[in-house]
């Protein structure tokens, strides 16, 4: 039971990675086709500002709840 949520998380990570891969290619490809050199730097400027915030909010939200943990007194390292 303990290799459920592990597998669900994997899942979920590889759809959304897809996900979001398939649709930064499609607006690229999109962009090359209609405008040229430039809107393909700016859907490439685009992509990489939102994959910066989702990392930083994924920091921001692993820190917050580990300081939570630690403020609740749950043990929370690693073993």
């Amino acid at each position: 039971m303990e290799w459920v949520p592990t597998v669900f998380i994997a899942f979920k990570v590889s759809v959304l990675g897809i996900g979001m891969f398939l649709a930064v290619k499609w607006h690229y490809d999109k962009a090359r086709k209609e405008k040229g050199p430039e809107s393909q730097r700016a859907v490439l400027w685009a992509a990489g500002k939102v994959i910066i915030a989702f990392a930083l909010l994924l920091v921001a939200l692993l820190l917050l709840t580990f300081g939570m943990g630690s403020v609740l007194g749950i043990d929370l390292n690693l073993p």
